[in-house]
């Protein structure tokens, strides 16, 4: 390599010529070459031989003025072989290509026709992630009633009004007359003359001719329809596999959505360690519009971050606590959680009353002569849990102040409270229901004797549930439009437009969010309980969602501001679908007792003829050839039960054993950042001490200082 007075180097051995300006340094000069030919050594363009590589090549690369790395990547250049592509891959590779661009195109113009894409827009730039994550929520639910709507209309709603439509020939699945012939009897039609009153009476609480509509189980029938010489459709067996797989298409598509909720919460785990950061680097939303939505999200920031140093403040004073104030705390605690209990069993109580005396009082002749009389008697239970379900949260909100939690604590031991007040509510509910239909599960009770139900009091049992749960619905829909249209608007004016102090004190309503996401997933979990008594809940709850989307749309913007107590929304999200999902599981406990132990009702809907809904299926497996019986009968046996149990187990205990070991290292790691956060807090500290204004402070008598080698050895 010689160089000459312009700067420029010549390789000898490689031909090879580089510039470099003398005031460049010696970064630059690695990262900025002027070639005058390209910078492959000799064989870089496909030219490969032995000598190449351990000869003259290899000695040329290394004589070049390079780093290292740059000289691996032209040795791996070199050494490339470019591939011979025919005519047929490319033509595959440019097709991919066009595949490619099209799917990102139609995923492009697909983002364009979400629903209400535009509404969640705005109302995110106006009121925050937070709030907009509530109605992301409710259009979820709309999707997933609508889908769920599809399924039971598609196998279930629309095959039976074509077959009764068309009067198609059906084989029974079996004979009415094998069960007593007082329990055969159903007829819900009026007879003699009708008010018009009662039309209106029947469409609220589903009674009279809704009963025999396709809203209601009893209407269906109990049979194998002949559609063609060689294929019959299982009226039965369709309808209990459209609610297995409905339920199995809502617990799909929850756990999908709640994969990334779970992955955040994960991370940002309880918040000891990230809060402060969070709030810091991550609490700004960028979707804001406006000088007032920008203002409101500070507002919220600034909340969120006087209540972590509050909930510091309060982990300070709990940490210096004496072994009196602690007993009396726990004391006081457990006082407080005695009245909490009470309240929610008198709750329960009250539910489980109603739901007696409102079906004795519906057999009472002063009863049912008076229109209005017997519409409250029929919505009793419902007007129950409504009630219930407002007044116990707002007494658990007072009680709580007194227990002296964070925050934080009172929110969430909050929203347990109102969680399992509403699901255990429509439990209570349900007992009740199962109560009266069972005879108490006593099956030898006079009233039970007969038919294995009571069927003096509910004929069509199935229906009576669905009523129930339709009831349940519409009366929940009532009372929002009229709190938003008798209380919150009223509110909006006066508060607007009266200049008195309490009233400008008291101000708009504020929007909860988590408040409103339980009454979701209540509506929800009702639907998902009555969908195999009243088939068509799923369309009218997605109407329901519909307008209550608009509702309360309308709502915010005119007459709502946002919670003061803030909800972040990236882990809310997981929240709901968790409680969600609990809901589910709720909702799937009364549907496998009643398909498994209850006896169905003789005078009406497609199990009419069984002893327990679930004998369709092992009478259908009979239809099937021997090869496919053995198989599901293997399936249903012990040999496969027990190795699948097993195998479970092993791959339970094997993922309890890796989440074992992730969470160590996940708590090793979070402790090794507090610890490096502390010895930068001191790291800081020790330098503002040996700082030149500090030093003539804390010199001692003598004059001396500390010597600034101290400062290198902390930062080393």
């Amino acid at each position: 390599m010689e160089w000459n007075q312009s700067g420029r180097g010549t390789d000898r051995s490689s031909g090879y010529q580089y510039h470099y300006p003398d005031s460049e340094s010696l970064r630059s000069r690695t990262s900025s070459h002027s070639y005058s030919r390209p910078p492959y050594p000799p064989g870089a363009q496909g030219e490969h031989s032995p000598g190449d590589e351990t000869g003259e090549g290899v000695k040329a690369l290394r004589e070049l003025p390079l780093c290292l790395a740059q000289k691996r990547i032209l040795s791996k250049v070199s050494q490339m072989k470019i591939p011979v592509v025919t005519k047929w891959q490319s033509w595959k590779l440019s097709k991919s290509k066009s595949m490619k661009k099209l799917g990102e195109e139609v995923k492009e113009a697909s983002h364009y026709l979400k629903l209400w894409r535009k509404a969640l827009l705005k109302i995110g730039g106006n009121f925050g992630s937070g709030i907009q994550s509530y109605f992301a929520f409710l259009r979820f639910l709309v999707l997933l009633n609508f889908m769920t709507f599809l399924l039971i209309g598609v196998f279930v709603v629309i095959p039976n009004i074509v077959f009764r439509t068309l009067n198609l020939t059906s084989l029974e699945t079996g004979s009415n007359a094998s069960g007593p012939a007082e329990c055969l009897h159903y007829n819900p039609s009026p007879q003699g003359l009708v008010y018009f009153y009662s039309y209106l009476l029947d469409l609220l609480s589903g009674t009279g001719f809704m009963e025999l509509s396709s809203l209601f189980y009893g209407y269906y029938q109990n049979s194998e329809v002949g559609v063609s010489s060689q294929f019959s459709y299982n009226v039965p067996l369709a309808y209990l596999l459209t609610c297995l797989f409905y339920i199995l298409l809502s617990l799909t598509w929850i756990v999908l959505r709640s994969g990334s909720g779970f992955k955040l919460s994960v991370v940002t785990g309880d918040g000891d360690l990230s809060s402060y950061s969070m709030s810091v680097f991550c609490g700004w939303d960028f979707g804001l519009e406006g000088e007032q939505a920008a203002r409101l999200k500070q507002n919220s920031i600034r909340y969120e971050l006087q209540v972590e140093l509050e909930e510091d403040a309060l982990r300070r004073n709990a940490a210096s606590r004496t072994l009196a104030q602690r007993v009396y705390l726990y004391t006081l605690r457990g006082v407080l959680n005695l009245l909490v209990v009470g309240l929610i069993l008198a709750a329960f109580y009250c539910i489980y009353r109603a739901s007696e005396q409102s079906s004795i009082l519906q057999e009472d002749p002063s009863v049912k002569d008076n229109f209005f009389l017997l519409l409250l008697v029929q919505y009793l239970p419902s007007i129950v849990i409504t009630a219930a379900n407002f007044l116990v949260p707002t007494l658990c909100d007072i009680i709580i102040r007194f227990e002296r939690y964070s925050m934080t604590m009172q929110i969430k031991l909050t929203l347990i409270r109102s969680v399992f007040l509403r699901l255990t509510s429509l439990g209570v509910l349900l007992y009740s229901l199962w109560n009266q239909i069972t005879c108490g599960g006593e099956p030898r009770e006079s009233a039970c004797r007969r038919c294995d139900y009571n069927y003096a009091q509910y004929p069509c049992w199935e229906t009576r549930v669905g009523q129930e749960m339709y009831k349940l619905m519409i009366f929940d829909f009532i009372t929002g439009v009229v709190v938003i249209l008798l209380v919150e608007f009223p509110r909006r004016m006066l508060v607007d437009h009266c200049s008195c102090k309490p009233l400008q004190l008291w101000g708009r309503q504020e929007f909860v969010v988590p408040e409103n996401v339980l009454g979701l997933v209540y509506a929800q979990t009702v639907v998902w309980t009555g969908a195999f008594f009243c088939p068509l809940l799923p369309l009218i709850n997605t109407v329901k969602f519909i307008l209550l989307f608009y509702f309360k749309k309308l709502t915010l913007f005119q007459n709502c501001r946002p919670a003061s107590r803030t909800f972040r929304s990236s882990t809310s999200n997981f929240f709901f679908l968790l409680v969600l999902l609990l809901g589910l599981g709720l909702a799937c406990v009364p549907l496998g007792y009643s398909v498994a132990v209850i006896h169905p009702s003789f005078g009406c809907g497609p199990f009419r003829s069984l002893s327990h809904m679930w004998d369709v299926v092992p009478q259908s497996l009979t239809s099937l050839p021997k090869t496919a019986q053995s198989f599901f009968n293997f399936l249903g046996s012990q040999a496969f039960a027990v190795p699948l149990f097993l195998l479970s187990c092993l791959v339970f205990s094997y993922m309890a054993a890796m989440a074992s070991v992730y969470g160590n290292n996940v708590a090793q790691l979070k402790a090794q950042l507090k610890l490096e956060g502390r010895d930068k807090q001191f790291l800081v500290k020790r330098i503002s001490e040996l700082t030149p204004a500090n030093q003539k402070k804390s010199a001692g008598p003598s004059g001396s200082v500390v010597d600034i080698s101290e400062t290198r050895e902390l930062w080393e």
